[in-house]
Parts: structure tokens; C-alpha cells; sequence
């Protein structure tokens, strides 16, 4: 009877898990297609599209330093970014901050790497986060070479596994 409860409790708990991409993700783009192409710009200034980085695979990262699920996924992507081969695959991640300031003084004190990029429209008045279907984050895109969705998901642990 014990190994019966412990069976449902895994079942529960790993429907639960994959329950957040049910709930979250499901505006995101689907697998195969293109990823509409934006322009931002980085924290000093830098325009940057995401066609600028076709050839490479790109982990793409929708987040803001206020969101506290997105601080806690830090630590494991910046561990993807080490372990990621630079001519391979690059970290775009597109911010969702009140103010440019908040998010030069979170990317410094926190030295995250790749490419920051800022969207001062608000996730909820950004063009960018309609595009891609963003509802909730963070949310998390890696895209293959030619710009194709892969995975859409708003659980780091399929993005680390797909990466």
C-alpha cells in the first residue's frame, strides 16, 4: 500500500511540474516556427535584432529583475551559459524592467551574461512579448540556426535538457 501512495505521489508531483507549461506556455510559439524578428536595445545602448544572430543556436530569455521566479533561475542559467560553446549558442534575454537603471544595476551586480536586451513597453504593452506569446514569465525560447522555435516553455529544466 506504501509503494501505491508513493507511485501516485511521483505521478502527482511530476503532473504538477509539467503542469506549469499547461498553464503558462500556452500562447507560446510552437515548435518549427520562425521566431518573428525583433530590435532592442542592449543595457549600453546597442541595437540588436535577433536576426543578427542566425547561425547559432539561441537561448532566448524573457524575464525582469522584479520577478522572483525569474531571480531564481539565474544561478542555473548562468551554469548553461559556461558550459555552451560561444560560436554555437548565444543568451539573448529581453527585459521586462520598469526602468532602464533597474535592470543596468541588476545585470551588474549579478554579472549576467550574454546579450541584455531592454523592453521599456512592459510585458503587457510590449509588441515583442505578443509576438512571441508571452503571458508569463519567465519565458523561455531556444531556437535553432535558422531561427526556428525548438522549445517554447516556461520551465528552465526542459530548456536545460533541450539545450
Amino acid at each position: 500500500m506504501a509503494a501505491l501512495l508513493a507511485c501516485v505521489g511521483l505521478a502527482a508531483q511530476n503532473t504538477t511540474e509539467e503542469d506549469l507549461d499547461a498553464q503558462y506556455a500556452v500562447n507560446l510559439l510552437n515548435p518549427g516556427t520562425q521566431a518573428p524578428d525583433f530590435a532592442l536595445q542592449d543595457v549600453n545602448g546597442k541595437t540588436f535584432k535577433l536576426s543578427d544572430f542566425q547561425g547559432r543556436k539561441v537561448v532566448l530569455v524573457f524575464w525582469a529583475s522584479w520577478c522572483p521566479d525569474c531571480r531564481a533561475e539565474v544561478p542555473q542559467l548562468k551554469a548553461m551559459h559556461a558550459a555552451a560553446n560561444p560560436e554555437k549558442v548565444v543568451f539573448v534575454s529581453v527585459s521586462f524592467d520598469r526602468t532602464l537603471e533597474a535592470l543596468k544595476k541588476y545585470v551588474a551586480e549579478n554579472e549576467l551574461p550574454g546579450v541584455q536586451l531592454y523592453d521599456g513597453s512592459g510585458k503587457k504593452d510590449s509588441k515583442v512579448s505578443a509576438d512571441f506569446g508571452v503571458k508569463w514569465i519567465p519565458a523561455l525560447y531556444l531556437l535553432d540556426e535558422k531561427g526556428k522555435v525548438v522549445l517554447g516553455t516556461v520551465m528552465i529544466d526542459k530548456l536545460a535538457k533541450a539545450l
